[in-house]
């Protein structure tokens, strides 16, 4: 968990601000900054967060921004915490990346730690014959990407996980997947290998869980998952088709297995966009992710038919703690030149988490 300093909370002053007062002092400082500046926003950010980015994507595309951006000498990354530490390692030494408030962390990624994974590693490699490669969603920190950087392990996306999985498996590797279990367990079912040939490893009690007819290992997937994704299921899925004929289902990888194969289609948050909008006019549409993209895409795309499988389902709890005063106090900071929203990774681990990264980017 994120540490919180008392002089990482938003001070007073910005809360008893009128949000067009907020949004107006904004605009003015990104025109004072111009090329200097650059913010970006994850796709489940708020509207009003969104609507200010000068990039929105997924965390990974953003980190790509940030990369590619030469001229930004602040970059403001409304994401979570693994998010500004990717951007940070991606982005050049003059650059410096901002997260609007600490205390936006990600509870999947709270739920791979670094000696969790050290212990992990140590037990596993007494049990399993053979070489283990480790692979981490991009949804970990800085500190466990390192570790798989060291021991030649990758990082995945929602993404790319499928064509990297395959390629390890082809390799005869027995995977290690953290955190998130359903991605793993998604992926690896949709490439042939059988739940019985998976385990799940479980961090607090340090125990690994094999089924009864367990012959072969082929991926071992960390117990973790992400809050939001666990709020679909295959009954809303039912409900919603007697309901609305002709509709077709598509969720995000982090569901749960059962409702990925209840679903028409699962995809990474880009392919979730991209199918839809790619679909025919009149296409009726069930989404299972993040609620605040949903609804966007509600408002984007009316000429399709959206609904939200899950309409009352909360959307991440962290992400959407950066507010418009947050925004506009990461701005003040570095008019005075402050660092105190800035997230810098140490040298060693970057260095050791970019051969991860590489990996992946390669």
């Amino acid at each position: 968990m994120l540490a919180i300093k008392k002089d990482h909370i938003l001070p007073q002053r910005y809360l008893k601000m009128s949000q067009a007062d907020i949004i107006e002092a904004i605009k003015k400082r990104k025109l004072f900054y111009k090329e200097k500046l650059l913010i970006l926003a994850h796709h489940y950010q708020k509207d009003e967060i969104v609507n200010l980015a000068d990039s929105v994507g997924d965390s990974l595309e953003l980190a790509k921004i940030a990369k590619a951006n030469q001229t930004a000498e602040h970059i403001i990354f409304c994401g979570v915490h693994f998010m500004a530490e990717t951007a940070d390692m991606l982005s050049n030494n003059h650059q410096k990346v901002y997260l609007p408030d600490a205390m936006a962390g990600c509870s999947m990624a709270d739920m791979a730690t670094l000696k969790q994974l050290e212990i992990a590693w140590s037990r596993l490699s007494d049990k399993i014959v053979g070489n283990i490669m480790p692979i981490t969603y991009i949804n970990s920190s800085a500190a466990v990407k390192a570790f798989i950087g060291d021991h030649q392990g990758v990082i995945v996306t929602s993404g790319n996980a499928e064509k990297i999985l395959k390629r390890a498996l082809s390799d005869n590797k027995t995977v290690l997947f953290l955190p998130d279990q359903h991605l793993g367990r998604n992926t690896a079912y949709h490439l042939g290998v059988k739940l019985d040939e998976m385990a799940v490893w479980q961090p607090k009690r340090e125990q690994l869980i094999m089924s009864e007819k367990q012959s072969e290992i082929k991926v071992i997937l960390w117990q973790g998952r992400c809050c939001v994704h666990q709020q679909y299921t295959t009954n809303q899925i039912k409900a919603l088709r007697q309901l609305i004929p002709d509709l077709r289902v598509i969720v995000h990888p982090e569901c749960p297995l059962e409702v990925v194969l209840a679903a028409d289609d699962y995809g990474s948050t880009k392919k979730i966009i991209d199918v839809i909008s790619q679909s025919p006019k009149g296409s009726k549409w069930a989404i299972g992710t993040d609620n605040n993209l949903v609804n966007r895409l509600i408002n984007k795309l009316p000429e399709h038919q959206i609904v939200s499988l899950n309409p009352s389902a909360f959307s991440c709890l962290t992400m959407n703690r950066i507010h418009l005063a947050h925004l506009l106090w990461t701005m003040d900071e570095i008019e005075i030149g402050s660092e105190r929203q800035v997230i810098k990774v140490n040298s060693e681990i970057a260095k050791s988490s970019l051969k991860a990264l590489d990996r992946m980017l390669g």
